[in-house]
């Protein structure tokens, strides 16, 4: 397996001596298809089978913003990335956080950031129960939420978070898989990440978490390829000091903010691409 910030690894082996073994294998562990074990076959049967309980059991969270362009003579910006947390809430914890966060969005206030990368538009599927969220998991490949779509369609770009354990990664307890079809904004993730000291394997050494499958919505952009991140159970834990769905929005940590800083920072370089301009 290929980690590009060695040091990190060390570090995490020198801190299992005295702190326990590592929960991940530093050799690569078969992952296994999230998908398998899902009760609904796309998000319209989960939609028609759970109908009356959006707002109780799931929610739905999205911003698109509003783009005006009324003069002749000039032209105006326009949206080019989307961030999606297709198992948000408490199905895959952290990542509807992650989510506000990488658009550019306090989680708690939705305060605007004030970094310089600006905001993007988002999008999130949550699970909302006390337990047995894990039920409400569509795959992704499976995902037909009509905004969701939409919104992937009408985008140069998708990041797309997802949470997965450090053996279906086989890495390091605190790390993140990096996939999606497009290899340039892998490259910036890869390159950003290293730069704040967070562990990384490629998706393409996880085929179940690469992220390729081009029914997948981070592939269904513009472009037909995107970037998604699987995050590891501990990485995402370690983002919060109240890990609940009530807690975390106003607990983040300096490693949320590391790896918030990191995604932007590489969406930012990702738009100065020769291919990220509309004509």
């Amino acid at each position: 397996m290929t980690f590009t910030h060695r040091r990190t690894v060390l570090t995490a082996l020198a801190t299992a001596a005295v702190s326990g073994p590592l929960l991940g294998s530093l050799t690569a562990t078969p992952a296994h298809a999230t998908g398998d074990l899902d009760i609904y076959t796309s998000n319209t049967d989960l939609y028609k089978k759970l109908a009356g309980k959006e707002g109780v059991e799931f929610a739905r969270r999205y911003k698109r913003h509003e783009y005006v362009d009324h003069s002749t003579p000039q032209s105006y910006p326009y949206n080019r990335t989307t961030v999606m947390a297709l198992h948000g809430g408490g199905i895959e914890t952290g990542t509807s956080e992650l989510c506000l966060g990488i658009a550019g969005y306090h989680p708690a206030t939705f305060a605007p950031l004030q970094d310089g990368h600006g905001v993007h538009d988002y999008w999130m599927f949550e699970g909302l129960r006390t337990s047995g969220n894990r039920d409400l998991h569509v795959t992704a490949k499976n995902c037909d939420d009509h905004v969701a779509l939409s919104m992937a369609f009408s985008s140069l770009n998708v990041l797309s978070l997802h949470g997965c354990t450090s053996a279906q990664a086989g890495t390091v307890p605190q790390a993140v898989v990096v996939g999606g079809l497009n290899t340039r904004f892998k490259t910036l993730l890869k390159a950003e990440f290293d730069a704040v000291g967070i562990a990384w394997r490629d998706g393409n050494e996880t085929p179940d978490l690469a992220g390729v499958n081009p029914n997948n919505p981070v592939n269904r952009t513009m472009l037909s390829k995107g970037g998604q991140l699987e995050l590891t159970t501990e990485l995402r834990a370690a983002m919060f000091t109240n890990n609940t769905r009530a807690g975390r929005a106003g607990s983040t940590t300096p490693v949320f903010d590391r790896f918030v800083g990191a995604c932007r920072a590489a969406i930012t370089k990702l738009h100065q691409g020769a291919d990220q301009v509309i004509l």
